[in-house]
């Protein structure tokens, strides 16, 4: 991939059909639970990108047998055990596979060290890791974040569990994936009322369902798994939501007309609350909470720079630590296209658009995050000049961006990086 895209405004509106990739959250939610059930499993419009690979990878390296007969195909053969591996278990800066695999390795049949690139050793994990050790697994991670080393035995004997979640649903997510594997019911109940997007949970449950367990919420903040584990099953995964975002917003920044072959209202994924915002644009509503929508908030942040007033994101501290810091990023990169266009204000992105003439060409950092470079590539499409640095990062969780925006009539050009 070039070291930077210059991006040139479309002379008109972006027209076509484009179908985003599959859903990263739910791919790699089945992906383990395949891994974990007996027989073999079909995953069909499945993502491939460097999370999914990193997970697929992981699983091969602890005795499941994973192969991918098409583009969008994942066949998942599992015994209901994991193999400890050779060596590390090396994830990049995937956050889905580095907490699931974290909880998932307590199955392992001996130590297992699960780590990733230095922006992944900087994701906190703790409040996952204290979870594991109510439950009676031994995992350590001496910094908080990854690497985390998990003394795998074969199973738990916890039966109840209080996690914190406020930084992360994903640790909800991982430790009641885990649940269902032990010998007997485990309650997993929340800490507190704060957690990140709890419309996760609710495709982490479906998932486990999806996947023959029995899981019952007790109350708002309670789950009660049964044991028995998980059977094979064929899953046809729907389209990335918050892929999906970059392109409702194209089309609505261009008065355009792009089909993405899936209705927003056939998303289960929380991201897809967006699409009712994007519509709005441009009378996007004062404040927006993103709390439930956290990956989309960028793409809306975009969208809030040509708004017809100032635009106020809230519920957005778990942003901090995602890829990089998005809040910082987001008002960083914005204010490189006009001083002031956005800022942040305690854990809130305050963005105050400004007239047209008020832009300037910028060369935008992206921070090794996906969702920055998507994000603010739909910027260019009103300002030129702007030029996205390092934009192979996409490769995370939507290959194909570039090549897509391309189909629909954005014209991008390779720019020098210095």
């Amino acid at each position: 991939m070039t070291e930077a895209l210059l991006i040139h405004p479309p002379a008109a509106p972006l027209r076509g059909r484009v179908a985003p990739p599959g859903s990263k959250s739910i791919t790699n939610r089945a992906l383990l639970l395949a891994a974990l059930a007996r027989g073999t499993s079909r995953l069909t419009g499945a993502l491939k990108s460097d999370d999914t690979r990193y997970m697929a990878d992981a699983l091969r390296r602890m005795g499941v047998a994973v192969q991918e007969p098409d583009a969008t195909t994942f066949l998942v053969s599992g015994s209901g055990r994991l193999r400890a591996p050779d060596g590390p278990l090396f994830l990049g800066n995937a956050g889905t596979a580095t907490r699931f695999l974290s909880a998932a390795c307590a199955l392992a049949d001996g130590p297992v060290v699960v780590t990733g690139d230095a922006h992944m050793q900087k994701r906190p994990i703790a409040p996952l890791l204290a979870a594991l050790g109510a439950l009676g697994v031994a995992a350590k991670a001496p910094t908080g974040c990854p690497p985390v080393t998990i003394q795998g035995r074969g199973g738990f004997d916890g039966e109840a569990v209080s996690i914190d979640a406020g930084l992360s649903s994903q640790y909800v997510s991982a430790i009641l994936m885990l649940a269902a594997c032990g010998t007997g019911p485990v309650r997993v109940s929340l800490a507190g009322d704060s957690i990140g997007a709890r419309g996760y949970i609710d495709l982490t449950t479906a998932a486990m369902r999806h996947f023959g367990a029995a899981v019952t919420q007790e109350a708002p903040g309670a789950w009660t798994v049964a044991p028995g584990g998980y059977h094979a099953a064929d899953l046809h995964i729907e389209p990335d939501a918050s892929a999906a975002t970059y392109l409702w917003a194209a089309e609505v920044l261009t008065g355009g007309s792009i089909d993405i072959g899936t209705p927003a209202g056939a998303f289960t994924q929380p991201d897809a609350q967006a699409h009712a915002l994007i519509a709005a644009f441009p009378h996007l509503p004062a404040e927006i909470d993103g709390s439930q929508m956290q990956d989309a908030v960028p793409t809306l942040a975009a969208l809030a720079a040509f708004n017809a007033t100032p635009v106020r994101f809230t519920g957005i501290a778990n942003l901090r630590v995602k890829e990089c810091d998005r809040v910082a990023a987001m008002a960083a990169e914005l204010s490189r296209l006009a001083p002031g266009l956005a800022r942040e204000q305690g854990d809130d992105l305050v963005v105050t658009p400004c007239p047209p003439g008020a832009f300037r060409p910028a060369r935008i950092e992206t921070y090794a995050d996906h969702r920055i470079a998507m994000s603010m590539a739909l910027v260019g499409l009103r300002v030129p000049g702007v030029t996205i640095l390092d934009p192979g990062c996409v490769a995370k969780t939507y290959p194909d961006y570039w090549r897509d925006l391309g189909a629909l009539g954005v014209t991008l050009r390779e720019a020098a990086a210095g």
